[in-house]
């Protein structure tokens, strides 16, 4: 993120991927494939091969000329072809780019770029994993207050929290696994998806191309097809809500009204310039300020594909602004989140002091589910119902008008109605849900560092 007052991460590396000089040599390597290619199948001379793939390389260019060229022509590749054309010895130069239209190798290109930064992705989430892992055990018998509607409504534990965020990531896991083979493509269709420039040997072309960059050939090598970029950038906007989702919670029950958790506060951070007090929640704001950034880029991601006729470069610039925003966004958050994760502190007797803050009422469910067992649940449900409500209105103690509820009275002992006022012991599979998701998230994070 860019706001300077932001929380300092480390940068994921994600940034330099997106700089123009990274883009070109993107590029660059996909006229050499494109050139193996075509020498494969005795499109263009096999000699011209090597002396290309030996001068395809950006600091062997003059930068100058090439933006010289940039200057002149307005186009993003043709000085950088013209470049590499005059610097090939001999007549391999005349070779380059043979049959191609620009977007073929931009966009494969940028998709090259996009793997590297899916890769990062993936180790980011794997590291965030293994530390939600640790924190799902180590909070997972932690009782604090389950809350419906913003209002206490039954016991839960903090590591059931974890756990639920463990099992939305895992899921987004799946999700980036699963875009792969429809993302990373190669698009070859020359100047409007005919492959007429190609003479007959345009899927054979494109099906090398892909061999030589380890990616998939396109079945409709169109112009026009955006929905797999468009996929991808919105599973980085699911992703980002989830993330969004976490900041939000850590927010919210740093606040002291709450009290339940602190991200980390590094020594030294300054939360105001005029309340020296103050222990702001800033990774948290980060991440839940990246993920509305990122979410409201899939509407451009989508809004990419709405292509007219064959070929239209405002769509492009779209996915191409929407793809490098929402990367580097991406990746600046999840950075934030497992800084969050692994910094955070968690105080289980606030968590135990706010369970008791209805006076009993909290557990108003497991009381109506033991008296049901004897007259029906209905009857039990109106007996606690009238209850809890008069200790709401009047301020009387919860326990001592069901010890006197005349229905209540006749089938529970005083003793019987404060053991189920323990929350405690009404967790149900809170701990079992934490520590099964804990296993899950090392098994994925293992899976992703084994390729």
């Amino acid at each position: 993120m860019s706001n300077p007052t932001s929380m300092r991460v480390s940068d994921p590396g994600i940034r330099s991927l997106f700089t123009i000089e990274a883009r070109w040599q993107a590029w660059l390597d996909v006229e050499v494939a494109l050139a193996r290619a075509e020498a494969d199948l005795g499109v263009i001379p096999a000699e011209a091969v090597p002396e290309i793939a030996a001068k395809a390389k950006l600091p062997l260019m003059d930068r100058k000329r090439i933006d010289d060229g940039l200057r002149q022509t307005a186009h993003p590749i043709v000085p950088l072809v013209w470049e590499l054309s005059r610097i090939c010895d001999g007549d391999a130069g005349h070779y380059v780019h043979w049959g191609a239209t620009t977007q073929n190798i931009v966009q494969t290109g940028d998709l090259l770029i996009l793997r590297q930064t899916h890769r990062i992705f993936l180790q980011q989430i794997a590291a965030i994993l293994r530390e939600m892992a640790d924190l799902a055990e180590r909070t997972k018998d932690m009782a604090l207050p389950g809350r419906t509607h913003g209002q206490h409504a039954v016991p839960a534990t903090f590591g059931l929290k974890v756990g639920n965020w463990i099992d939305e990531i895992c899921r987004h896991v799946e999700r980036l696994h699963g875009v792969e083979p429809r993302i990373f493509r190669v698009l070859l269709g020359g100047a409007a998806g005919t492959m007429a420039s190609f003479d007959g040997k345009g899927m054979a072309i494109q099906a090398g191309v892909a061999k030589y960059l380890d990616m998939i050939t396109m079945a409709a090598p169109a112009r026009t097809i955006g929905d797999h970029q468009a996929e991808y950038i919105t599973i980085l906007g699911l992703l980002a809500a989830t993330a969004g989702k976490i900041g939000r919670e850590i927010y919210t029950l740093m606040k002291q009204e709450f009290g339940e958790v602190e991200e980390p506060v590094p020594p030294g951070t300054v939360g105001s310039s005029t309340m020296p007090q103050k222990r702001n929640p800033k990774l948290s704001q980060d991440i839940i300020a990246a993920s509305a950034q990122i979410r409201a880029l899939v509407p451009l991601a989508l809004e990419s594909m709405m292509m007219e006729h064959e070929a239209d470069r405002a769509n492009s610039l779209m996915i191409q602004h929407a793809t490098e925003q929402a990367c580097i966004e991406t990746g600046d958050m999840l950075s934030r989140v497992h800084m969050l994760i692994a910094g955070l502190t968690v105080f289980p007797e606030r968590m135990r002091r706010n369970l008791d803050l209805s006076g009993g009422l909290i557990m108003g469910e497991a009381l109506m589910l033991s008296l049901g067992a004897s007259i029906g649940r209905q009857e039990a449900h109106d007996a606690i119902y009238d209850a809890a409500q008069a200790a709401a209105t009047t301020g009387e103690s919860f326990e001592a008008l069901l010890a006197k509820n005349a229905t209540v009275k006749a089938h529970m002992t005083p003793a019987q109605i404060t053991a189920l006022l323990d929350p405690t012991a009404y967790t149900g599979e809170c701990a079992a849900i934490a520590a099964a998701q804990a296993i899950h998230a090392r098994g994925v994070a293992a899976k992703i560092d084994a390729g």
